[in-house]
């Protein structure tokens, strides 16, 4: 993994991240953007194994359904292929709003 992986990565998943996990994850995956995909269904895998709501009457209300909105938005934008990783392979939108040519010919009439 280069420095631009690394600190894509980190820009995706939060600086406190462990580097020596994401090298491994990368040594696996071959792909920043399969590793940052995978940190971030583990992430919220865990977010949805515990109760997303927590009220202690007149002490503390918790709340973590935003957090798990936040995930899965993260999340189909990476599997759409935003933003685009230094390692994503060239010449290929994976973005899905780019634009074509289309050549219209004449063809012979009549």
């Amino acid at each position: 993994m280069d420095t631009d992986v690394r600190a894509w990565l980190l820009s995706e998943l939060g600086p406190t991240t462990d580097l020596p996990d994401l090298e491994q994850r990368y040594t696996r995956l071959q792909s920043g953007r399969a590793v940052a995909i995978e940190v971030t269904r583990e992430r919220l895998a865990a977010l949805r194994g515990q109760p997303s709501t927590v009220n202690v009457s007149g002490v503390v209300s918790v709340s973590y359904t935003e957090t798990i909105k936040a995930y899965e938005r993260q999340l189909a934008l990476l599997v759409a292929g935003e933003p685009p990783a230094p390692d994503d392979p060239a010449g290929q939108d994976t973005s899905g709003d780019g634009f074509g040519l289309i050549r219209l010919v004449e063809r012979p009439r009549r």
